[in-house]
């Protein structure tokens, strides 16, 4: 089969590029069809073609206008335009598949052009577009509806399928794939020497920084274990900010704790994360809602303790792999962290079950055997679609 990945923000580059190599492995045309490449990528496409397709104007001008309103909007109409009235070559072979929908009117334009010449096939990562940060926003208004418009729906696991069903979507068109560990580029000895590993235990928050991943709990928890309980540790947080962090950082300087606190507020490099997650000792992800989540499937490799909410696909863990706390608890966050600083046995034996787990799953052959299934699954009902 000819099949086109399509992530026009390229959102998940490095899922893409597992899930693409492996579904070329098993003979089939695979191209993904993205953005321009920036500096801070790391995929390098084997077995599949790569396409900056998208936002090119906006990623030209995004020098110049930043990440702003003013950046925002210039990539809103670049994508729009695009959407509405660009060339659908390279998007219309047997299979498109959509790995994200980013700005669901222009979205749904270009699935509407698509409809007739392809099989359509979205993985829905979460249910909540944008994990309810931007579901009302003119970017995902609308995307409940998009998703009736597919001949196929990929899911992560039973929470995403069981959202989907409560919103009134066809069970026959939903295929759960679960999402494998995925492998960041090693860093390089400037990254690590960056990154040097502390004699005290390291607690990291990683990854873009939104309302919904809960960075105020975990400030919240590691100023009282400061304050309270006289511990001693480093916390790290270490991604992009897509939201003010000030107060954050403000409240643990002004606490007189900044010595505890070491931060790297930027896009990262795969290879930059790779040595905070090295460096790590406890991995906390205090999100208040996921389905799935790459940054955690990326952190199972180091051996280090897992914290994590029961939001989504952290419920449904086997017990032991992490420390789970009720979402949006800082509380009882506080104490999953307090029993893992305070006993280093007991720290690293979660850091080698969480190890012994992404070890154990399913890799990225078997989520492209059961993608292939998908596809073959959403091209019958393709045909039978145009054919009535």
């Amino acid at each position: 089969m000819k099949i086109a990945m399509i992530d026009p923000s390229l959102f998940t580059p490095r899922y893409d590029d597992g899930l693409c190599e492996a579904i070329a492995a098993r003979g089939h045309e695979v191209t993904l069809v993205g953005r321009p490449m920036r500096p801070t990528d790391a995929i390098v496409p084997r077995r599949y073609t790569y396409v900056p397709r998208f936002f090119r104007l906006g990623e030209r001008l995004r020098p110049v206008l930043g990440e702003g309103k003013l950046g925002q909007a210039a990539k809103a109409a670049d994508y729009a335009l695009d959407a509405r009235l660009g060339s659908l070559n390279g998007l219309d072979g047997d299979i498109a598949h959509f790995q994200w929908l980013p700005f669901a009117m222009a979205d749904g334009w270009l699935l509407r052009r698509l409809a007739g010449k392809a099989a359509l096939l979205h993985t829905v990562h979460n249910a909540q577009p944008f994990h309810g940060d931007r579901a009302t926003s003119a970017q995902g208004r609308g995307y409940g509806a998009l998703l009736r418009q597919f001949d196929g729906l990929i899911v992560h696991g039973e929470p995403t399928r069981d959202a989907l069903l409560a919103q009134g979507i066809d069970d026959s068109l939903i295929h759960i794939v679960p999402h494998p560990p995925m492998r960041l580029r090693e860093a390089g000895a400037e990254d690590l020497a960056a990154v040097p590993k502390s004699d005290r235990p390291r607690i990291l928050f990683f990854g873009t920084i939104r309302p919904y991943k809960g960075l105020d709990l975990l400030v919240q928890a590691c100023l009282t274990l400061w304050r309270e309980d006289g511990l001693d540790f480093e916390m790290a947080i270490a991604g992009k900010p897509f939201m003010p962090v000030e107060a954050f950082t403000g409240a643990i300087d002004g606490g007189g704790f900044g010595g505890n606190l070491v931060t790297d507020l930027s896009f990262l490099t795969e290879q930059r994360l790779d040595a905070h997650l090295r460096a790590a000792d406890i991995i906390v992800f205090p999100y208040r809602a996921i389905d799935s989540s790459g940054a955690f499937l990326s952190a199972l490799r180091y051996g280090a303790a897992m914290v994590t909410s029961d939001a989504g696909m952290f419920g449904e863990l086997p017990e032991g792999v992490a420390s789970r706390f009720p979402a949006g608890n800082a509380e009882a966050l506080t104490v999953a962290l307090r029993q893992l600083l305070i006993d280093e046995k007991r720290r690293k034996e979660a850091g080698a079950t969480a190890l012994a787990h992404g070890e154990a799953m399913a890799g990225w052959d078997k989520a492209a055997e059961q993608t292939e299934q998908a596809y073959l699954s959403a091209r019958a009902r393709f045909e039978a679609r145009r054919a009535a």
